[in-house]
């Protein structure tokens, strides 16, 4: 997971500035109790390394950038990148050459495992925190609250898009939302959401995306509810859709 939107908006909601009126809408990821407290003692160690420009090693040798928690940014953990990125992986092999193109909305972590795993995946980092201009070509600059404003050459571009929205409003996944139909074609199309449990009927009115039973994790363990949530069943993969009585369809 990782942000879009005015830095300096970021920097007050994480040091609590923001208005009384904007609570309810800015539903943000929350870590556990013992997760906070030790992200609080090693946030200041963590800043320095990213003013550095240091990376810090995930997941057997996948690099990613230290996470700002001031941008939302939570990597996932091993197991659920490399579950995702092997699911992306089976989507791309089983369409046309020239036609498997992958966009990664705000979720980098997915993006090294996928590259790492499988180099000739054609994919995309959509993200707003310029430290990903490393991946070169592959890095798009991406503001959730400009979601059209792209290169009109990935205008229906991609086949697969998997989008993980920073924050857990309303407001952000609507906007995310709009992002995922500007890149993805009307049909034929894989859509991944990686998001909250609170989300869930948001992303079947907007996206038409149900749950998998397949939970995310991330390596700092947050507080809320993570669900996959895809446009297609997956059958066998992935838990298989949910059920709203939670079961397996």
């Amino acid at each position: 997971m990782a942000s879009g939107g005015a830095e300096e908006e970021r920097v007050r909601r994480e040091v609590g500035e923001e208005d009384d009126e904007d609570d309810e809408d800015d539903e943000r990821p929350q870590l556990s109790a013992a997760a906070a407290g030790a992200l609080r003692e090693f946030l200041e160690q963590q800043l320095r390394e990213r003013d550095e420009g240091g990376e810090g090693e995930e997941g057997g040798g996948v690099e990613l950038v230290t996470e700002d928690w001031r941008l939302s940014q939570f990597w996932y953990d091993e197991r659920t990148a490399r579950e995702l990125a092997e699911e992306v992986a089976r989507l791309a092999s089983g369409l046309a050459t020239g036609a498997a193109a992958v966009a990664c909305v705000a979720c980098p972590t997915l993006y090294a495992y996928l590259k790492k795993s499988n180099p000739d995946v054609s994919a995309q980092l959509l993200e707003y925190d310029e430290r990903f201009g490393q991946y070169g070509s592959d890095f798009t600059f991406y503001d959730y609250n400009q979601p059209e404003a792209l290169p009109p050459s990935m205008k229906h571009a991609y086949r697969i898009v998997v989008a993980d929205p920073p924050y857990l409003s309303k407001e952000c996944l609507e906007k995310v939302a709009k992002t995922v139909s500007f890149l993805a074609p009307p049909e034929g199309s894989f859509l991944l959401l990686l998001t909250g449990q609170v989300q869930k009927d948001r992303a079947l009115e907007l996206l038409n995306m149900r749950p998998c039973r397949f939970k995310p994790q991330h390596s700092n363990k947050l507080g809320n509810e993570f669900r996959l949530f895809t446009n297609y069943d997956p059958a066998d993969r992935l838990g298989g859709w949910e059920h709203t009585d939670g079961s397996h369809i």
